[in-house]
């Protein structure tokens, strides 16, 4: 039997805010599926969730970068979740408090059996900063498969969003298909069905048996390449 692209669709409009966390001990029951959003803590973050769950408030966001200070799990279905994790860079805070926020991050990503994915969130205008570099190295060394999110396209006329993107894939081709890459705006919604695609393809990922499969399922998606994505555990 051939695998319905269309079955098992996650509608990412019903999604709703499960709970926060502000250790590891304290984040729900390890045996689900979940892909976690991370980036500078003005990369938007929360805006991006919103956008992608079709709704105005669900992830807070502030003027003031740097307010995501827990882990922050939001439910999409039964067993599939996003979640919003603390935000670094900008962020006005005690270094103690920084200090916390980096172990905290570290252990969820080191020990979180559930992950199957990372979303990173970069300004397209100010790609790769050196938080940036070192999650992917995180990544590749796991290994965790990572779909960057170039965010506020909509700040870039078509050439220079264009030529962003471009620079960013070539500066990181060496980690061939690890890592996906795309434009992204809150703003106007550029590439919101594409991020759908890649997060269903990880939350829900379906049993192909053909390359004729496997093709119908990346045009359903988005064309996103879907071929490494992390086994669940």
């Amino acid at each position: 039997m051939k695998a319905d692209p269309q079955a098992n669709r996650l509608d990412f409009t019903g999604t709703r805010f499960l709970q926060s966390a502000s250790t590891l001990s304290q984040c729900p029951q390890d045996n689900a599926d979940e892909v976690a959003f991370v980036g500078r803590s003005n990369a938007g973050k929360s805006s991006a969730i919103n956008t992608l769950t079709d709704q105005t408030k669900l992830a807070r966001t502030s003027k003031t970068p740097g307010r995501t200070q827990l882990l922050n799990f939001f439910q999409v279905a039964e067993g599939k979740f996003l979640v919003d994790l603390p935000g670094f860079g900008y962020a006005k805070v005690p270094p103690e408090v920084k200090a916390k926020w980096q172990k905290q991050l570290e252990a969820y990503l080191r020990e979180r059996k559930s992950l199957r994915g990372l979303v990173l969130l970069m300004d397209c205008r100010h790609p790769l900063k050196d938080f940036d570099r070192m999650m992917i190295e995180w990544c590749a060394q796991a290994p965790m498969s990572v779909h960057i999110l170039l965010t506020k396209s909509d700040k870039l006329k078509s050439g220079a969003k264009q030529k962003a993107l471009l620079e960013t894939r070539r500066a990181l081709a060496g980690y061939g298909d690890m890592i996906t890459i795309q434009l992204f705006s809150a703003l106007n919604h550029e590439g919101a069905g594409a991020l759908k695609g890649r997060l269903q393809s990880w939350l829900c990922p379906p049993v192909l048996e053909t390359d004729e499969e496997v093709e119908a399922v990346e045009a359903a998606s988005g064309n996103v390449n879907i071929e490494n994505i992390k086994s669940p555990n």
